[in-house]
Order: C-alpha cells, then structure tokens, then sequence
C-alpha cells in the first residue's frame, strides 16, 4: 500500500476540495452547441474519445489489478518466471488497437469529408435536410487589429464586432484579414477557421436555436488579441429582418476612406452599424489594395501570368488595364481615382513582369488562366 508522506496530505485534500469550484468555470458548449456542424463536430470528440477508452479503460483496470494480485505479501500467486509467450495475449494486443485504429481512420475520413469547412452544408440537423432553393446567408468577414468586420454583400450593410443570422437557414462565410492572420470562432456554431492575409478561406454553418452566442479570435495576433470578441445573435427570420433595418438605420456609409479609419488598431471596440458599403471592399481587403496607389494582388497575378508563354500574348493588352486597377474613393472625394499603378507595354513587358516573378518558366503542363 502506497503512503504519501504527511506534508502532502493536506495540499491534496485542499485540491481535491478546490476541484469542484475550479470546474465550475468550465463550458460544455463544444459538447452541446446551437448550431447543426459544431454538434456534428463534438459528436466526433465524443466517438474519438470512447474508442480510446477501449483501451484506457482495460489497461488502467489490469494495472491496479496485477498491482494488487502480484503484491509482495500475497504468497498465493503463481510465480512462473519462465514464461516468455501467449498466442491469445498477443493477438488481444495487436488486433484490439488495430480494429480501433481502422475505425477511427474511417471516421476521420468520413467526416473530414462531410464537415469540409469549404463544402456547402446538406442538411439543417439531423432529421431535415436543405432545400435545393434555399439562398445561404452570405457573410463576408475581416479580420482587423483587433477588431471583427461583417459585410452582407446581399443586403448592402456592414457591422463591426456583431453578427445576425436566421436560425435554420444555412450560413455562408467568407473570410481574409487586413493584417496578420487570426482564426475565427464561434463554438456554438461550428469548428474554428482561420482568417488569413491576401486569401480568403471559407465556412459554411447553420444555426438551430435562438440566443446570443460569444464569438472570437483563438489565434493570437497581439496586443488586443483578447479583446478581440463579437456577439452572434440567432434568432427568427423576423427577428434578423428587424435587425437588418436597425443596421440600415445608422445612416453611416462605410467607404474605403472609413474601412481605414475602423481598420487601424483598436481595441474594446463597439458594436457599429454601416447601412451602406462601397462596391466590392471585400474583394480589396482580400487583395490588399484599400490604399492610394496600391496594386491589387489579382492584377498583379494577372500580369505576372501573361507573358510567360505565347499563348497569352493576345490577352496581355488586357492585363495591361488590370495593372491600373487601384481604384477607390479618395478621403473626401464621391468619385473614384485611377491610380495608375504599372504600364506595361509589349516592348518591355517580358522584362517587367521578371522583377514581379523572376525569370521562371512555366511548370510542365502550366496552362494558367486568371
């Protein structure tokens, strides 16, 4: 019998009487979320975590029991010092964790497949299934220092660090980041994503009860990083229409000049609304061009893509024009202005593009297209 030397015997009563009030402070929301993905999602860690207990479970029993059963003062068990091998031993062994890793790979495939952040979801929960015309509720999410942008690109309006939808009506996410990348979560929806510079991921998500959920950052991205927090509302589609109207009657306008001002560093920033949003801001955020004089990144691809082979010696006029496309609204100006980024020109263009790219050949079989 095992006995702890008396000092440490009151550290662990306190601990053990400390362990319900340290607890207490935890959540089941992975294990019993409001959206349909984030429940499929902890029913994985609820499969996972039985068949590796399989295993746990029998091991820790036969520890305390070959502890107990071979213990020094019982003279009764049978002593065989001989005994090197059990046929029946080895196959427990070996073909007990073998059946349990071929199916935790077949539910990991499974699901890696059917809960792909990038695939449209097929069905609202488990017993109803998605319309083929149901229209998702597109959402175009930034990423900024430290704070969370929303644009409904269907409705025209914009919020920062809060976000509406309908329950029981599928969710479409895309996501980038103005800065450094951050990773997007709302555990009663589904899993984390991440939000990354000059690319944009996407998620797809459904939620199926009514509340206010707790959204955040679980990348750490800096000095705000724990201020970085937003409110999901769920609710009726009457309840997200009455929404909608509250955010289309702030009456502010979210131009490029504006998206600078939200996006420099901040934080604890409030819920604001923006009942209007300049045309295609997603798109510039994404390709890192919301600034004067900025080259969007497509463009440069564009161009950059064009004259490494013959075949795109027709369509390199156009890339020509892509290269001008900076456009935005200067601070205090309604109309846009042209920065003319680069030109090029069929006499040089070749010798252009090699300080974008360098003077690389296509890779075998390259038949690019943007």
């Amino acid at each position: 019998m095992i006995r702890l030397p008396s000092p440490l015997r009151p550290a662990i009563a306190g601990l053990a009487l400390l362990a319900p009030a340290l607890l207490g402070g935890c959540s089941t929301v992975v294990l019993s979320p409001a959206g349909d993905v984030a429940q499929q999602q902890g029913d994985l860690v609820v499969i996972a975590t039985l068949l590796m207990l399989i295993i746990i479970v029998p091991v820790m029993a036969l520890i305390a029991f070959f502890a107990w059963r071979y213990r020094q003062a019982n003279t009764d068990a049978p002593y065989s010092p001989e005994w090197h091998h059990s046929t029946a031993l080895e196959l427990v062994i070996w073909a007990v964790p073998l059946l349990i890793i071929i199916c935790l790979g077949a539910v990991t495939w499974t699901s890696t497949h059917l809960l792909d952040p990038y695939r449209p979801i097929g069905r609202i929960d488990a017993t109803r299934q998605v319309a083929l015309n149901a229209k998702p509720i597109r959402v175009q999410v930034v990423a900024l220092d430290w704070k969370w942008l929303f644009i409904y690109p269907d409705y025209g309006i914009a919020t920062v660090n809060q976000l509406a939808a309908p329950i029981d009506q599928p969710i479409e996410f895309d996501l980038t980041s103005a800065d450094v990348m951050n990773a997007f979560y709302i555990p009663d929806l589904a899993g984390m994503i991440y939000a990354m510079p000059s690319m944009t991921t996407k998620l797809h998500a459904v939620a199926n009860k009514p509340g206010n959920y707790a959204g955040f950052s679980s990348n750490f991205s800096g000095d705000g990083f724990s201020y970085m927090k937003f409110r999901f509302l769920a609710g009726s589609q009457s309840d997200f229409d009455a929404w909608v109207a509250r955010v289309r009657a702030s009456g502010a306008m979210l131009d490029r000049a504006t998206y600078l001002k939200v996006a420099k560093p901040s934080m604890n920033h409030a819920p604001t609304f923006y009942s209007g949003v300049a045309p295609g801001l997603f798109n510039a955020a994404a390709n890192n061009c919301t600034k004067p004089g900025q080259v969007c990144m497509d463009a440069m691809m564009r161009a950059d893509a064009g004259p490494h082979s013959g075949a795109h010696a027709e369509g390199h006029a156009k890339n020509d024009d892509a290269m001008k496309m900076s456009a935005m609204p200067m601070p205090g100006s309604g109309k846009p202005e042209v920065v003319e980024a680069t030109k090029i020109t069929a006499k040089n263009s070749a010798q252009s593009t090699a300080r974008l790219a360098g003077a690389g050949l296509p890779m075998p079989g390259d038949r690019r297209t943007f």
